[in-house]
């Protein structure tokens, strides 16, 4: 994809790259986007980088990606909806989505108070991008009916490994032996 300038055509929810602060990238502002992965848009505003969800995009005068749920069941969280938002989070480095990679370690719902934790992991301690990939993890996961919270707990235990991917994401990034 080719650099281009953008202009916001409303505020625009953001995160700063890589810390994964939250930000709002104002109406009429224009941003540069450099990166389409996955769904997610990376742009530079006020020279930062910033991630926008696909989701959003239409706040960028672009389509958004439209994430179909099973229609609602009274107040609960279904599992398969939450496993298919997770899948729809991919790494931003390759386009791979984070289920496929293993990243996802245990999901843990409770119906009583409205919340889903997460364990995951990186697929490098030291990854730099371990808080924007948490933030989407928590933005998607929120988007599933009858889910107010979400929290996400990095863990590094057991180590991630190429073995953890399915055999999909090892075809496709080149990793199948």
């Amino acid at each position: 994809m080719e650099k281009r300038m953008v202009v916001a055509q409303q505020d625009v929810p953001a995160r700063l790259v890589p810390v994964g602060t939250k930000m709002t990238i104002p109406s009429g502002s224009f941003v540069t986007l450099t990166q389409a992965l996955g769904g997610n848009y990376t742009v530079v505003y006020n020279g930062n980088m910033a991630r926008v969800d696909g989701t959003d995009a239409h706040a960028l005068g672009l389509e958004s990606e439209q994430l179909q749920f099973s229609p609602a069941d009274g107040d609960t969280i279904r599992e398969d909806d939450v496993w298919y938002a997770l899948k729809t989070v991919f790494d931003p480095e390759i386009p791979v989505n984070l289920v496929d990679l293993g990243l996802i370690y245990n999901v843990d719902i409770d119906q009583a108070n409205k919340q889903v934790k997460i364990d995951m992991t990186l697929t490098a301690p030291g990854c730099g991008m371990g808080p924007v990939l948490v933030g989407d993890v928590e933005y998607r996961v929120k988007l599933v009916p009858n889910v107010e919270n979400v929290e996400v707990e990095l863990v590094f235990d057991p180590p991630w490994h190429r073995d953890m991917m399915s055999e999909e994401a090892q075809l496709e990034t080149g990793m199948f032996f």
